[in-house]
């Protein structure tokens, strides 16, 4: 990567959750001018790393820094992540058809402050990218400020809850068609408020505050609030939500528990819940993963709730990996009479997903992959894939074929 100015930038190094990162060079460079960007790129000083930022979102231009007030680092990162797919539903007057699929692609920017006696302050700025149509958004993924400590992190923004981070590593096939949520969270809200998505919870939620804790031999906590900001239109509710996940990490295993609650998102006085646990291991080239969940709503017509599990598993085999996936809905079950998401309650309203796929690293950086997936809905069910939904109807059963390319930065 060269920035517009001639000045290389640093080799990237890996960062986490395969997101690889550019730090910040201390040299000097040329910026074009983009009125509010440089608030955002916490306190900018004359860099040639920040000129790359401004040659991705605009392009080289004519303009200057504005002047350095502080020390501290800017990151640039992102994911560009895509996929050929040949869906079909059994059933169904759609036949085959085979578009393009965006898979959560993004770009962002973060930074911190040394602030002295260990603490500091965070920040950072993501937003999608859609590979497919050219859409994007500067700030609608995990967008937060915050501090920094011995004690842990605290924050306000825009950030995936703790629920959905707790097992979102588990399964090999996150975040693309074939994702698990298609059964497991009831579906998938990329950026959500109280009103906007009232089923999923897998989900990242707008107008909350978490904290982190330090891990401590392994063992660390997340806690999140969703603010009452909204007022549901009909009820005159205020809904608003908790989540929190408890994670070990020691030696081949992984153990983690989490739990949600979403207050007043059916009706003016209900409580819809999640609870679920998870355990991976690993053995060289090889790791297995399992979650099992149970979710709750407290709809107008009464109780609605269903069990679920998921198993995957993952071998390297050189510069690839072989991946499988498998999760089973069972029925919903209650006196509800609603539909919730993707199910309700009823016999033969269960589901299958079984996901195929391997993957092949080209280099550090990018990666080509393929894989194949198909839901199997019994009679009167209705689930779907959570990103880029096909769309069925009762007993109907989804698949997608796709081969993708992945590089991140």
């Amino acid at each position: 990567m060269t920035v517009c100015d001639g000045h290389p930038s640093k080799p990237v190094t890996p960062a986490q959750a395969g997101v690889h990162e550019h730090r910040a060079a201390s040299r000097p460079g040329w910026m074009p001018a983009f009125a509010g960007m440089t608030g955002l790129l916490h306190r900018p000083s004359r860099t040639g790393m920040k000129g790359a930022v401004a040659a991705l979102l605009l392009g080289c231009g004519s303009g200057a820094w504005a002047q350095a007030a502080g020390a501290g680092s800017v990151t640039v990162y992102g994911r560009v992540n895509t996929g050929i797919e040949h869906v079909r539903v059994s059933g169904s007057e759609l036949g085959n058809l085979t578009r393009l699929s965006n898979y959560r692609s993004v770009i962002g920017f973060r930074g911190e402050e040394a602030l002295g006696d260990g603490l500091k302050a965070i920040w950072q700025i993501e937003g999608g990218v859609s590979v497919d149509t050219g859409a994007g958004n500067i700030a609608n993924r995990d967008t937060r400020v915050g501090l920094s400590g011995p004690w842990g992190t605290v924050f306000a923004g825009v950030w995936t809850l703790p629920y959905t981070s707790a097992t979102a590593g588990f399964d090999p096939f996150y975040p693309t068609t074939a994702g698990y949520m298609a059964l497991m969270g009831n579906g998938s809200a990329p950026n959500a408020t109280h009103l906007s998505d009232t089923s999923s919870f897998d989900r990242r939620q707008a107008n909350q505050v978490q904290y982190w804790s330090p891990k401590w031999k392994g063992l660390s906590a997340r806690i999140a609030h969703g603010l009452r900001e909204d007022t549901h239109p009909d009820t005159g509710s205020k809904p608003s939500l908790w989540s929190g996940s408890l994670s070990w990490e020691g030696g081949p295993w992984q153990l983690t528990a989490a739990h949600e609650r979403h207050h007043n998102y059916q009706t003016a006085d209900s409580t819809d819940t999640a609870s679920k646990l998870g355990a991976a291991w690993q053995s060289g080239p090889a790791r297995v993963a399992a979650v099992v969940e149970r979710l709750r709503y407290g709809t107008a017509s009464g109780e609605l709730t269903r069990n679920a599990w998921y198993l995957s598993g993952t071998y390297r085999l050189g510069a690839g990996s072989l991946r499988v996936g498998y999760a089973r809905a069972a029925e919903g079950k209650g006196p509800s009479a609603e539909t919730v998401g993707f199910f309700r309650s009823g016999a033969d309203t269960g589901a299958s997903q079984l996901t195929l796929g391997y993957e092949h690293g080209l280099s550090k950086r990018t990666a080509l992959y393929a894989f194949y997936s198909r839901i199997r809905n019994e009679r009167a069910a209705i689930y779907d894939f959570a990103i880029n939904e096909i769309g069925v109807a009762a007993g109907q059963r989804p698949s997608v074929l796709a081969v993708g390319l992945r590089h991140s930065f």
